[in-house]
């Protein structure tokens, strides 16, 4: 199976993004916390449309809780600073596979990347782009693992 993990994403927007996202491409959504937003925010709502009551999203009180009860699936960092392209990772395979997307304003703290040596991968981009919105980066990385393991 396939997870999206938002930890401690900010933008309500991105996040119903993700949601509708996750449910086209049948995966499970994990919201670390906390959250800059309320999961009843109207603009999650309005991003996610009709779609969010359908969406398979569990919400987990810190990044420990998670690693705790998914730490044998494998683990895919997708940050700006990443380790090689995205297009280099074999994300395929039967078992479950989590693709980990930090904040949008701060990304995935060197502490949980230290924990998981050469599993950060980056969306590659021209000089001088700092970063993609966060649900694009999902679709991106969230259809070439679907790809991988059709």
């Amino acid at each position: 199976m396939l997870h999206v993990v938002l930890y401690q994403p900010e933008i309500p927007h991105n996040t119903g993004a993700v949601g509708r996202l996750c449910l086209a491409a049948g995966a499970r959504l994990h919201l670390i916390k906390p959250l800059g937003f309320s999961l009843e925010d109207k603009y999650l709502k309005r991003s996610g449309l009709d779609y969010w009551h359908q969406v398979d999203v569990r919400v987990w009180e810190g990044w420990e809780d998670f690693e705790r009860e998914h730490g044998g699936a494998r683990m895919a960092f997708i940050e700006c600073q990443g380790e090689r392209p995205h297009w280099e990772a074999d994300f395929s395979g039967a078992g479950e596979l989590c693709l980990v997307y930090g904040p949008e304003t701060r990304g995935i703290p060197p502490s949980i990347l230290e924990r998981h040596p050469g599993a950060s991968w980056h969306i590659p981009m021209r000089p001088g782009a700092r970063s993609l919105n966060l649900s694009t980066a999902v679709a991106i990385t969230l259809y070439e693992a679907a790809r991988q393991r059709r």
